[in-house]
């Protein structure tokens, strides 16, 4: 059978918008309790009982936040829900539910949008969280996808970017830098092509640095470890816009200091060697890359024997009194100030 090189595009104006959320929508079922109804009414209707709720909301732009030319659009809408993900397992709250809302120019056929909610709906099977609304809008400017999510937690059990003490251990999970460098290589390759449209990238020694970049994976799982653990952070956040930048947004919030330790910094080999072959200080990237969608995290010292030897956490340094602003203390055993170096929206 001869494979058809031009598959049916359908446009979206043959559908309007009523027919279209129903279209995107109709393969997505409801799983958590909290959901009373989803999409298909003028509102979603939830009861989290008496447990605090947690929103958190994040807007991607294409041309600022992702390029099409090289990230897939299944991967894309599952990325875009991370995002949003993240900030709630930064609450160390649970996550139930998330609305979507995309405007979009008609360059986009019906079948391009059936593969952002494919990567949209294998995240809500994977996380567990149920898609609840959103809205669809035309666009003169690209795909505009903006995501919010819901979660849930005990009050007592909410972490804050506040809340870190002095003497407090600096953890983080997983490894950082990872994302920025996927980009990077991403970016080059994407030069070449336009420069020889025949050249084909082997692209398969940078596999884990790519998938870092176009699907990342929130972690949902430290919540759950640390409860398991008996450990209850201090404070949290979710590491979006930069190691660096994210720990001086805890020691403001905190009104304290911190020595992070240049040794301690979990990087990956795959990050470490494409750091050398783009001839980048693999300390200022994992600094200031940002993306990696890791969370940071204070603890109390009395907690360490309980993370101790964990795989999924690395200890990379204590809080300090204010006074002694924010450090990083290199292999050289030199403190030098640190400064937010990471994402700016403008």
């Amino acid at each position: 059978m001869i494979e058809d090189k031009n598959p049916k595009k359908t446009p979206l104006a043959d559908l309007g918008e009523f027919a279209l959320i129903e279209h995107l929508t109709k393969s997505f079922s409801i799983s958590q309790k909290s959901s009373y109804t989803g999409v298909g009414d003028d509102a979603a209707v939830l009861n989290f009982e008496n447990k605090s709720t947690v929103v958190s909301t994040d807007l991607l732009i294409e041309g600022v936040h992702f390029d099409l030319s090289y990230v897939p659009l299944k991967h894309l809408g599952y990325k875009a829900v991370m995002v949003n993900l993240s900030d709630v397992y930064a609450m160390n709250a649970v996550a139930t539910q998330i609305t979507v809302s995309i405007a979009v120019s008609n360059r986009f056929p019906l079948e391009a949008l059936e593969e952002l909610y494919a990567g949209i709906g294998l995240a809500c099977k994977t996380y567990n969280v149920d898609l609840v609304g959103g809205d669809t809008t035309s666009s003169t400017s690209g795909l505009i996808i903006s995501v919010t999510a819901l979660g849930v937690a005990e009050s007592e059990n909410i972490t804050y970017r506040k809340g870190a003490s002095q003497n407090d251990l600096l953890v983080m999970s997983g490894d950082i830098g990872s994302a920025y460098m996927g980009l990077q290589i991403l970016e080059r390759e994407k030069a070449v092509f336009k420069a020889n449209p025949n050249n084909q990238p082997d692209l398969e020694m940078y596999t884990y640095l790519i998938e870092r970049q176009l699907k990342p994976e929130a972690r949902k799982d430290i919540p759950t470890l640390l409860n398991a653990l008996e450990v209850q952070p201090t404070s949290m956040i979710d590491i979006s816009d930069g190691l660096s930048s994210e720990l001086l947004h805890i020691c403001k919030q905190s009104d304290v200091g911190c020595d992070l330790y240049e040794e301690k910094l979990p990087l990956d080999p795959a990050f470490i060697n494409a750091c050398e072959e783009f001839n980048l200080d693999s300390t200022t990237v994992a600094l200031s890359g940002g993306e990696d969608y890791e969370l940071l995290f204070t603890i109390n010292q009395d907690d360490f024997p309980k993370i101790k030897g964990n795989p999924n956490l690395t200890v990379i340094g204590h809080v300090t009194d204010a006074s002694m602003g924010v450090n990083l203390v290199t292999r050289g055993n030199e403190k030098i100030p640190l400064t937010a170096q990471g994402w700016k929206s403008f």
